[in-house]
């Protein structure tokens, strides 16, 4: 795990090691940076796989034909290495997954990609061909960023890291900033900034004399059903999971556990106890509000797995501190609150291992969010007439707002917001901040009458459109792994763990997983009003009947309650100083009524907030 960075182009090889410093915490072990013609190579190593200097980067092959930076792992790379010494290239001078990239890239090209199971960013600088091949693993789990620019082609794992270039400028861009305020970050392939982009998932990119020559995808995703039975896939979904599990365990540094007591990290925690020699280390952490807490639960999973468990206390004071520690860092506007546990847990694992698993993506594949429960009552609802709902929406906005996590009276007034919207759209209006009307007053009139995508919506259409074949359900899903997946829960968990030089493996992501559970019929993945149904059915026996049936809690932090206390004048402070974006009136307005209690406006409040502190931080 590291971060990679560069260019082609006009340059210097300061300019490539000004970019790489930018993130020197994505690899505190070894940093350099190398140009060969006008093409720079920049890496900031953590050292994972194969500890020697030999295996440091930016690296040549033995020809010095071809020359890689390289972020992630390859887990199957032994066997790849093994099929190509009986190929005949057997002058392997390192045992890093480093240097099989290189040799797979000389003997298939791009035809490469298809070979890898990993999650990985890497650049090849061909220089028999004079082109710069860079490619991002299926699911987005290892980000990049990138800038065609009038003289240099611009690449970096972070957007801080790219505007470092002397070539790049720092424009905002507003329709990015629209659909900020509607997803609470910046969908791919667009970034805040205008003219940096993000390559999205499965995507490869060819540029030749600083420009982009070819650009694509090596990997789609298939939701044709397969002809199996509900046990069978139980038996099936068991093997796959347990070997991707097996394979993440490839280490030669000390590996932990994320283990929060939900189903997800519980079942990863338990494929590793399964197939380690030794007690694996798990790590949680608590809170103080008993609506937020769920160390009891991860306690309970590791007296039954049997492993060596520890857990810190996050106290609301820590927390508070942690804002200004975090945020500076955070190059794009964020507003997702689990970032801070997420780095405060990164932070804790990181004291006593190098490498940790999670449960990332089983939401995603097993219909695990609300969301894809509230479908179901979405057309129960639909037979109510707009005028009935309407009062519903009325009277729920007038009840008073609850503090706690996920509570009952958030749910329904985040099912109801929306409700009406086209059936494309109305799950990010369920999970998003501001809606289409809302920003109409929140914007200043200058920059709302230029902006073209009003809703902020359009984005989601295009991906329905350019899904594969499917129904609605598998539809929803694929906007999913194409937005909320790679550019908010992946996002999160990378730079958590990076701003800590942790690495993060998620073995529910594994391709052989991903594809096997997209050929799977809803009915296994959703039963009734429940999602995970074959999780389930799989674990149950295997870990305590309380953590595979209890209600989905999240990862969050009491932002209502802190945002009316400890939070209330830092962000008063920052919301209502005049800036070219927002109307302060109706900014005052949202902050009153969270206050007052009349609305629990948290949502809204910490979108602003996130994106005013980034932007003061970003500019100043």
């Amino acid at each position: 795990m590291c971060g990679i960075a560069g260019f082609f182009g006009r340059g210097t090889i300061d300019d490539g090691k000004s970019m790489i410093e930018k993130i020197r915490y994505r690899g505190p072990d070894f940093r350099d940076a190398i140009v060969n013609e006008n093409v720079c190579l920049a890496h900031a190593r953590l050292s994972i796989i194969d500890l020697s200097t030999s295996a440091n980067q930016p690296m040549f092959n033995r020809e010095r034909t071809h020359c890689i930076t390289f972020n992630g792992e390859i887990y199957n790379f032994v066997t790849l290495k093994e099929d190509l010494i009986r190929s005949g290239f057997n002058d392997f001078k390192t045992h890093s997954d480093t240097e099989v990239l290189l040799v797979l890239y000389k003997k298939y090209g791009k035809e490469m990609l298809s070979l890898l199971n990993g999650m990985f960013v890497f650049a090849i600088h061909d220089i028999e061909k004079k082109e710069l091949f860079i490619a991002r693993d299926r699911m987005g789990k290892k980000p990049l960023y990138y800038s065609e620019t009038k003289d240099s082609f611009v690449f970096a794992s972070e957007l801080k890291s790219v505007t470092a270039h002397p070539s790049v400028s720092k424009e905002i861009n507003y329709e990015s900033l629209n659909r900020y305020l509607t997803f609470d970050y910046i969908p791919a392939p667009e970034s805040i900034l205008k003219n940096i982009y993000k390559l999205e998932p499965a995507q490869y990119l060819i540029v030749r004399n600083h420009k982009i020559v070819e650009k694509d995808n090596y990997w789609k995703h298939n939701f044709t059903e397969a002809s199996i039975t509900f046990p069978e896939a139980v038996t099936k979904f068991d093997n796959l999971l347990n070997d991707a599990t097996a394979r993440r365990l490839m280490s030669d540094v000390p590996l932990g556990i994320f283990l929060s007591g939900g189903l997800d990290s519980s079942t990863i925690a338990y494929y590793a106890q399964k197939n380690s020699t030794q007690k694996v280390k798990t790590f949680s952490i608590g809170f103080e509000n008993p609506s937020y807490d769920e160390q009891d639960y991860a306690k309970s999973v590791a007296e039954k797995l049997g492993t060596e468990h520890y857990v810190s206390v996050l106290t609301a004071s820590e927390t508070l501190n942690l804002i200004d520690t975090i945020y500076p860092l955070v190059d794009e506007p964020f507003a997702d609150a689990s970032l801070i546990p997420t780095y405060y847990l990164s932070a804790f694992t990181r004291k006593s291992v190098t490498v940790a698993l999670g449960g990332d993506g089983s939401d995603e594949l097993l219909a695990g969010y609300p969301t894809f429960i509230s479908d179901k009552f979405k057309s129960l609802f639909r037979v109510f007439p707009k005028p009935m709902v309407q009062m519903m929406l009325t009277v729920f906005n007038n009840m008073p707002a609850s503090d706690k996590n996920i509570s009952f009276d958030f749910k329904v007034k985040q099912f109801l917001r929306g409700f009406f919207s086209s059936k494309n759209h109305i799950h990010q209006l369920w999970l998003g901040s501001f809606l289409p009307e809302e920003k109409k007053l929140l914007l200043k009139e200058n920059i709302y009458n230029n902006i073209l995508d009003k809703s902020g919506l359009s984005l989601i259409d295009l991906h329905f459109k350019n899904s594969p074949p499917g129904d609605d359900y598998q539809k929803t899903s694929y906007y999913y792994y194409q937005t909320y997946l790679p550019d908010d829960i992946l996002f999160k968990v990378d730079r958590a763990s990076m701003y800590n030089s942790l690495e993060v493996r998620a073995p529910f992501l594994d391709v052989e997983v991903v594809e096997f559970l997209n050929s799977l019929p809803k009915s296994f993945k959703q039963k009734g009003f429940s999602g995970k149904h074959i999780l389930k059915k799989m674990m149950e026996g295997r870990l305590p009947e309380n953590i595979i049936y209890r209600p989905k809690k999240g990862f969050g932090i009491p932002l209502s309650d802190w945002i009316r206390k400890d939070l209330k004048k830092k962000i008063e402070e920052c919301l209502l100083d005049e800036t070219e974006f927002f109307n302060t009136v109706y900014i005052q307005k949202i902050l009153n009524e969270h206050q007052s209690g009349k609305a629990n406006h948290r949502k809204l409040i910490w979108n602003l907030y996130m994106f005013l502190y980034w932007y003061k931080q970003f500019y100043k």
